[in-house]
């Protein structure tokens, strides 16, 4: 109900107060092909490749971090007080998810001076990072891991924002609602593919490998992400800046 009345309110202000501004493109007619021409342009490609990466890793983290905190810190308890730890769970996954608010906020004001290719590859690394660490603490200190999972918090999201700016930049004018709806699309079907597979890799080779395994989304991320750095349609980012 609080959702609903969000958007609500949401809409109602976007309405009232949102006007068209001096960079609207004409509404383009359809073209049902030309989602797959989208992806023929390089630059655009690899931007979309790098929104891949980062969704196999984002909603799999978000969806099975709380069962993680769980189990570790039931690990490290040896199975005392399980409604105490449970609680401790709980707080500590609204932490770790929540503080991804405070990356996002703090990735916008880097990517508008330090380039967007270059942020969203830092912020990989430090993500793909921080997901092999928090995997490799299980069933430690349960301050240490939830030092590590919160820092997994704010990089896993900082990024996000960058993805769809950046297929704004790059993508034709008239076109653009149409390269982030195909972006999106993409993202939360191979997300959706991470999540139902995490848990079996998990039964099999522990959380180390479990997480580790969602770490090779951001590597490949960085990698499309560095590559668009360095062509020349990457000049359209950020004002320039990449």
């Amino acid at each position: 109900m609080g959702t609903s009345v969000g958007a609500l309110v949401s809409a109602a202000i976007v309405a009232a107060f949102v006007r068209t501004g001096p960079y609207e493109a004409p509404p383009a007619r359809l073209d049902l092909g030309w989602a797959l021409r989208s992806l023929r342009p390089r630059a655009l490609r690899l931007a979309n490749f790098g929104y891949l990466g980062h969704m196999w890793e984002l909603y799999s983290m978000w969806t099975w971090v709380p069962v993680f905190l769980l189990a570790s810190l039931r690990a490290a308890s040896g199975g005392a007080d399980p409604d105490g730890t449970a609680r401790a769970a709980h707080l500590s996954a609204a932490a770790v998810i929540g503080a991804g608010a405070a990356g996002c906020v703090a990735a916008g004001w880097v990517a508008d001076r330090a380039g967007r290719t270059l942020t969203t590859a830092g912020a990989m690394v430090l993500s793909g990072a921080s997901a092999i660490a928090t995997g490799a603490l299980f069933g430690r200190a349960p301050a240490l891991v939830l030092a590590a999972a919160v820092v997994w918090g704010v990089t896993v999201i900082a990024d996000s924002a960058q993805f769809s700016a950046s297929i704004s930049e790059l993508a034709d004018p008239e076109r653009v609602g149409s390269a982030l709806a195909l972006q999106t699309s993409l993202g939360f079907l191979l997300t959706a593919v991470s999540i139902q597979l995490l848990p079996f890799v998990e039964h099999g080779i522990g959380w180390p490998g479990a997480f580790a395994l969602l770490a090779a989304g951001p590597l490949f991320g960085v990698a499309s992400m560095l590559r668009l750095r360095a062509m020349p349609e990457s000049l359209r980012l950020a004002g320039g800046r990449r």
